[in-house]
């Protein structure tokens, strides 16, 4: 026969049991409500470490973007204002294009002519200050690749009369931003082989007869190239001026032909020491009705309208670079305001115009480079919203809580922890000295 055994089963168990579930439940369930009043599943990283990282990385990236699209936008800014700019001096250049070709008209008296002049420098003036304009943060709006706060200096009384005070180039893109500034050189300073800005005058234009050049073409720009380059190293000016005097003229030997001889002297010379240039003096001949095409310069011809006078003096035509469009307009001022009669305001007037449409063509063409950075940034903005939404879906994932979710468990969490607290209150009840009592 066994013998039974008892158990005995304290009450303090049994409540300390009970409390410490309702304590654990209503842990629970603070838990989920600051959960569900903070819209997160994870707000410390010791409820979810991973999710917590994830959640981080995507957060550090948004931030990254956030501060690359401020830059962006700062640089979008100053791109506009530049560009704006360009259209300002466009503007301008027409309003100078519209007077030069006013100055031209055979109405107009020498002095009618120096107050067109006179117009034409609070133009250039203009122009000039457009170019060295800068942004809202002080910083040239065509300052290059260089950090001079002001880019263009002039005019100078030693060649060249204009200089560009920084490093010629653009600044690349990158895939989250552009550059805060233009390359002003390419749009306002020029190059004799890529522009073929010249500007050729003649010593003396009498009334009595009529003696015009055409354009200076660029014929061979490596040779042209070549020269500039030795200029600047020989002597500091980047290019030479040249000078054709004309010391024969001979209508009647060949009946209907004209022959010229004339000689050419290059200042400064580039030859090696310093040394006059090798020009031997040239003789061409052309039929006498047609202009006569006068060749010799190192890469470069032109021609002339008229039979030229041999003197004393010759007719002297002198050929010289134009190093930016201030120095062609400033060449456009003192031939028209120094004109003494219609002939040589016509000269004027037509060198003018040719080497200013070649300017306006240079600034149109960085002011094409202006729209397709503000284009680019447009792209930017875009690509970075599209990243910036995708980053925020990640971490959203990561971090954030499921509302429908977290009210359902929140619910149960709320129905479980008062039924724990209805057993609670029964269990206690479930005492000896209730029944002594």
């Amino acid at each position: 026969m066994s013998t039974p055994s008892f158990a005995r089963l304290g009450s303090a168990n049994t409540y300390d049991n009970a409390r410490n579930n309702l304590m654990t439940r209503q842990t629970a369930l603070s838990n989920l409500q600051e959960h569900l009043t903070s819209g997160k599943r994870v707000n410390t990283a010791s409820d979810d470490p991973t999710a917590a990282a994830q959640a981080e990385r995507a957060l550090t990236r948004i931030n990254r973007i956030q501060a690359d699209q401020r830059a962006l936008d700062a640089q979008k800014n100053s791109i506009t204002q530049a560009e704006s700019t360009l259209g300002d001096v466009n503007d301008a250049l027409q309003n100078i294009r519209e007077l030069v070709v006013n100055a031209g008209s055979g109405v107009h008296t020498s002095a009618e002519r120096s107050i067109i002049a006179g117009q034409l420098k609070g133009l250039r003036d203009q122009v000039f200050a457009l170019a060295n304009r800068k942004d809202t943060n002080g910083q040239p709006l065509f300052g290059a690749l260089a950090s001079a706060l002001t880019p263009f200096v002039g005019p100078q009384a030693t060649a060249p009369d204009y200089t560009f005070k920084g490093l010629p180039g653009q600044t690349a893109s990158s895939e989250v931003a552009i550059p805060f500034t233009l390359d002003g050189d390419s749009a306002f300073m020029h190059q004799p082989a890529r522009d073929a800005v010249f500007n050729a005058s003649v010593s003396t234009i009498p009334t009595t007869r009529t003696l015009t050049t055409d354009n200076v073409v660029v014929t061979n720009t490596a040779t042209v190239g070549a020269t500039a380059a030795a200029a600047t190293t020989a002597t500091g000016v980047p290019y030479p001026t040249y000078s054709i005097a004309f010391t024969a003229v001979d209508t009647t030997t060949t009946p209907g032909t004209t022959t010229l001889t004339y000689s050419i002297t290059e200042t400064p010379p580039v030859t090696p020491l310093g040394a006059p240039a090798p020009f031997a003096p040239v003789t061409i001949s052309y039929p006498s009705a047609t202009a006569a095409p006068i060749t010799g310069i190192p890469g470069l011809s032109f021609s002339i309208t008229g039979t030229p006078s041999v003197g004393p003096p010759p007719d002297t035509i002198t050929i010289d670079a134009q190093p930016s469009i201030f120095s062609v307009l400033d060449d456009a001022i003192q031939n028209i305001g120094s004109a003494s009669n219609n002939n040589a305001a016509a000269q004027a007037v037509s060198q003018a115009l040719h080497n200013i449409d070649i300017g306006m063509s240079r600034i149109s063409a960085v002011r094409g480079q202006a729209g397709d950075l503000l284009n680019r940034a447009d792209r930017i903005t875009d690509n970075q919203g599209k990243r910036s939404i995708q980053l925020e879906d990640d971490r959203s994932r990561a971090e954030d809580l499921d509302m429908i979710k977290g009210i359902s468990d929140f619910q149960n969490q709320q129905t479980g922890y008062q039924a724990a607290l209805q057993s609670y209150a029964q269990v206690q009840k479930l005492s000896l000295f209730n029944y002594i009592s």
